[in-house]
């Protein structure tokens, strides 16, 4: 590593973002501007937006990681003196893992599953170790050699890959060494300030990793830390597609737009169905959206399913997602859909006819859930089920007894469809 005052090697492949205009103030570069160095530091911050690592920064501006994350050096990617013309640092490591702290890991038995030679826990090779992320890097510490260049990263990022769908391991813990292995590899970018179309690449199949782990989370919900991880996953799915958002900003020529880029924004948009999002109103960030992406089915689709969710409307929702939803979208409102089925259950409760009982056959359809699901469901609604005359069991409307179970629901009831019935995605091919 340089000295300070000394210029690094220019980074390859970089992209250099393209100024916008004064008076387009966008919402992708508002969290830009919020770090300011240390004031014996004569450094300046690039405000461009596609230099910012979202591993530090919120779309809502509130980021409870701040007062451990304002390191000079972790914003490596942010600092350059623009007088000087310093260009940012090129990492040497030929490794997944930079040799010095693999072997300190081996000392200190500081291996995850997937890094043991042989199940050893104090022994690994090139092969197996992956760098861990840092939350704090010292810059006198730091060297071009622990740094790995952008063609190791992707090459690591296809090896954590291969991982996700291990059977070995509770799924868990595979998702808890991908999720730290995959800051780390954010990590090394940011420093380098790599934004070109393969970092690009590389973070939209990040965003994916954590929009699947979204929901299959979810779904292992037995797991006494489930709720730790699923809170941070989600908080790092949210900062990922922030940093995504920079880089298409800052690769825009013109007004013309990514390939995947609408149906990354249609994500961000189906995340404000959870209870507790917050961050800038989405009218606001549709003013700064080119008109193509705020066109596109994907963004349509989103907004129309946003919209009936905050109406009401159970029928269209329900409808909407049986015939327009991808994978990933059905990964992102999956586990928030119960409220929507509470919705349906109530009113087709209240406004049914006691000679007029509904088939749960009929009911399976229409609130997404397989047919033994649904009594389940309408129980925990305190709703009581029955058979027919002829053994089907079916559902009586005007029944008093209906409640919304306060603390949730017990059992995690997954969308069922045949139309959603979709192969688990390869993320590699991604």
């Amino acid at each position: 590593m340089a000295e300070r005052g000394q210029p690094f090697r220019q980074a390859r492949g970089g992209v250099t973002r393209r100024n916008l205009p004064s008076s387009r103030s966008s919402f992708f570069t508002k969290s830009a501007t919020r770090y300011q160095p240390p004031q014996n530091r004569n450094l300046n911050i690039r405000r461009n937006a596609q230099h910012m690592d979202s591993s530090f920064n919120s779309p809502n501006g509130n980021d409870r990681d701040n007062s451990d994350n304002r390191s000079w050096i972790k914003d490596a990617a942010d600092v350059i003196d623009e007088e000087n013309n310093l260009p940012s640092l090129v990492g040497t490591c030929p490794f997944m893992c930079p040799v010095e702290e693999r072997l300190q890991r081996e000392r200190l038995r500081d291996l995850a599953t997937f890094e043991r030679l042989d199940g050893n826990p104090g022994k690994s090779s090139s092969n197996l170790a992956v760098k861990k992320f840092c939350r704090t890097i010292s810059t006198s510490e730091l060297q071009v050699s622990d740094v790995r260049p952008l063609s190791v990263l992707e090459g690591t990022l296809n090896h954590l890959f291969n991982l996700f769908h291990s059977s070995e391991h509770p799924f868990e813990v595979v998702h808890d060494f991908i999720f730290d292995r995959t800051r780390s590899i954010r990590q090394d970018l940011s420093m380098q300030n790599i934004s070109n179309n393969r970092a690009i690449t590389m973070y939209e199949r990040m965003v994916k990793f954590h929009i699947i782990s979204h929901q299959k989370l979810h779904r292992s919900s037995s797991s006494p830390n489930v709720s730790s991880l699923l809170y941070l996953n989600l908080e790092q799915l949210t900062k990922s597609l922030m940093t995504l958002f920079n880089l298409y900003e800052a690769n825009r020529i013109s007004h013309s737009i990514y390939d995947n880029e609408p149906e990354f924004c249609s994500f961000y948009v189906l995340l404000q169905i959870h209870p507790d999002s917050k961050g800038e109103p989405l009218s606001l960030w549709f003013c700064n959206l080119p008109s193509a992406i705020m066109k596109s089915k994907q963004m349509c689709f989103a907004r129309n399913l946003l919209r009936y969710f905050r109406l009401g409307n159970y029928k269209r929702f329900m409808l909407m997602m049986k015939s327009e939803a991808s994978y990933l979208q059905c990964c992102i409102v999956e586990p928030y859909i119960n409220e929507v089925r509470a919705l349906a259950v109530s009113c087709l409760n209240q406004a049914g006819y006691k000679l007029q009982p509904f088939p749960l056959a009929d009911l399976s359809n229409l609130l997404l859930l397989q047919e033994s699901d649904v009594e389940s469901f309408c129980n925990e609604c305190g709703l009581e089920t029955s058979s027919d005359e002829v053994g089907k069991r079916i559902l009586a409307p005007k029944q008093s007894s209906f409640f919304h179970p306060r603390k949730g629901f017990q059992k995690y009831y997954p969308i069922h469809s045949d139309g959603l019935q979709r192969v688990s995605i390869n993320l590699l091919d991604l």
